[in-house]
């Protein structure tokens, strides 16, 4: 089995600030990439990395992100 190419694409992310310090990142469109860092900018390199990695791991999601999608917001 080859080695999954990555091409290059936009993310969206969400950074928290922790209560304990630093800051914890999520990828919205890949669940599992997941990380943190001490600083905002540490914490972005970061979740570049991680998201590599998951793409890595899971090449299917890759395909997954082609697929048509929109963002909606909802309010309880």
């Amino acid at each position: 089995m080859g080695k999954t190419q990555i091409s290059q694409g936009k993310f969206k992310v969400i950074l928290r600030e922790e209560k304990e310090g630093g800051y914890s990142i999520q990828c919205l469109e890949l669940p599992g990439a997941i990380s943190e860092g001490e600083t905002k900018e540490e914490a972005l390199k970061n979740i570049k990395e991680a998201i590599r990695g998951y793409l890595e791991a899971f090449p299917e999601e890759a395909e997954r992100l082609k697929l048509k999608k929109e963002v909606v917001e909802v309010t309880l």
